[in-house]
């Protein structure tokens, strides 16, 4: 059986059948990558904070002021996107009702995640991708539903972040669908986040991917003065939340810790987003969240979604869950003052970007296996076609153990790969590939004899 193996042009070696550049930027998504704006960000933030509050408690009735009028303002946005969509884009907001529950609800309340669902081309492809940032505000007491709130960066910008990819792609058609969404009740204790994923668990959704934008658009830090737009940083878990103890024994056994659904996503969130946006290193964080900290991906990834958290280099907590005051010449709140949009827009670009390459990818092969029958210095590698879409072929992933993130690839049109490595010494993950160069998420593969 022929095989044609290729290798990037950086990690060329006298073993190529054939060497080309392997990675190159898609036109139709470095096209929509340009067209991500500032300027539209810093409009979206501004009328956010016009709000005054969005606060979970405050008002969903008034049409200037609160939560509602806030997220009644995104599904406007939304719909506007929707009439260039032929069709293809809806949007609502997606209620629910909730009790005080003697934490951090102390009435009832209607709680609404804002959303739009940018159907995919192909009906056989379920597949879904989804960005999200919360819509919620709060000061410094997280129960003060009246005080003016500003939240522009926690978290307008991940709201801002989410209206402009819509707005973008919206022109564009995908064969998987994409699902935008403001979320609510986030300072509350996650809980627009909790009920949107438990309808994706309940509801069989075949949610692929989750890009969580948490406090995104600043770039400097109180204490330290550190001062930098060129680095994001972007979240993931290492093992499981889900069902772990089902998992553990295979885990251990093949010294998987570090190769958990929600981190192979975050390296491919590092590999696209620096291929698609200039001037940015995004750094792989080896937690699911900050300490003391949550984020609305975490609702996902406890019910075995892939989800991470996108989140600026260097955060002020002076900006951030503050009543609006000056102390010592300090001023201190979440105003739209202390933000850099270019830093945003770029980190905006990174989730469409990926989301982009996400919903144009075939879906990822099955049945990914590594041969272990014989005592072998080459590793082996086997796979079967995606259940959708159409390849031009397979990217087969290689990293050291000890490494982070994925330093070699090889090419093949074939559904196996002999490699001159020891699968002893090497972690490996298979992508399908389509025609024009969008690769699925990597598959780790199972023990196969």
């Amino acid at each position: 059986m022929k095989k044609t193996l290729i290798i990037a042009s950086f990690i060329l070696g006298s073993n190529c059948v054939q060497s080309q550049t392997m990675v190159v930027r898609d036109p139709s998504i470095e096209q929509m990558v340009k067209q991500v704006s500032a300027d539209s960000l810093r409009a979206y933030i501004n009328q956010l904070v016009s709000y005054g509050t969005r606060h979970t408690m405050s008002s969903v009735t008034d049409q200037k002021t609160g939560i509602g009028a806030a997220r009644n303002w995104v599904l406007k946005k939304f719909n506007e996107f929707a009439s260039h969509s032929n069709g293809r884009m809806t949007a609502f907001v997606d209620t629910t009702t909730l009790e005080p529950d003697g934490r951090r609800i102390n009435k009832r309340v209607n709680l609404g995640n804002a959303m739009a669902i940018l159907k995919g081309t192909d009906p056989a492809d379920k597949r879904i991708f989804m960005i999200s940032g919360h819509i919620d505000s709060r000061v410094t007491d997280v129960m003060n539903a009246n005080a003016e709130a500003p939240g522009a960066n926690d978290d307008g910008s991940g709201v801002a972040a989410v209206v402009e990819a819509a707005r973008i792609m919206s022109h564009s058609s995908f064969p998987a669908t994409i699902i935008f969404v403001a979320v609510s009740g986030e300072e509350q204790g996650l809980l627009g986040a909790g009920y949107l994923a438990e309808k994706a668990k309940k509801e069989n959704w075949q949610l692929e991917a989750l890009l969580n934008n948490d406090i995104m658009g600043s770039n400097n830090s109180n204490e330290t003065n550190i001062i930098d737009n060129t680095r994001l940083r972007v979240f993931s878990e290492g093992l499981p939340a889900f069902e772990l103890d089902k998992q553990a024994a295979g885990i251990r056994g093949l010294g998987m810790e570090n190769d958990g659904r929600s981190r192979q996503l975050a390296r491919y969130v590092k590999e696209v987003g620096e291929r698609y946006v200039d001037h940015l290193e995004i750094k792989l964080i080896y937690r699911n969240d900050r300490f003391l900290r949550g984020g609305d991906h975490t609702p996902f990834v406890q019910r075995g979604f892939a989800a991470v958290r996108l989140t600026e280099m260097n955060e002020n907590f002076n900006h951030q869950h503050q009543d609006l005051r000056k102390e010592n010449g300090i001023q201190y709140g979440d105003l739209p003052e202390f933000m850099d949009f270019e830093y945003l827009r770029k980190n905006t670009a990174v989730n469409l970007a990926c989301l982009a390459n996400l919903a144009s990818s075939p879906a990822a092969p099955q049945e990914v296996k590594i041969d272990v029958k014989n005592l072998t210095n080459s590793s082996l590698l086997y796979w079967k076609a995606p259940a959708h879409g159409k390849v031009k072929g397979y990217y087969i992933l290689m990293r050291e153990t000890s490494s982070g993130h994925w330093e070699k690839k090889f090419f093949t049109t074939e559904t196996s790969l002999r490699l001159p490595y020891s699968k002893d010494n090497y972690f490996f993950a298979v992508q399908s590939v389509s025609e024009s160069g969008n690769e699925s998420l990597a598959i780790s593969p199972a023990v196969g004899r």
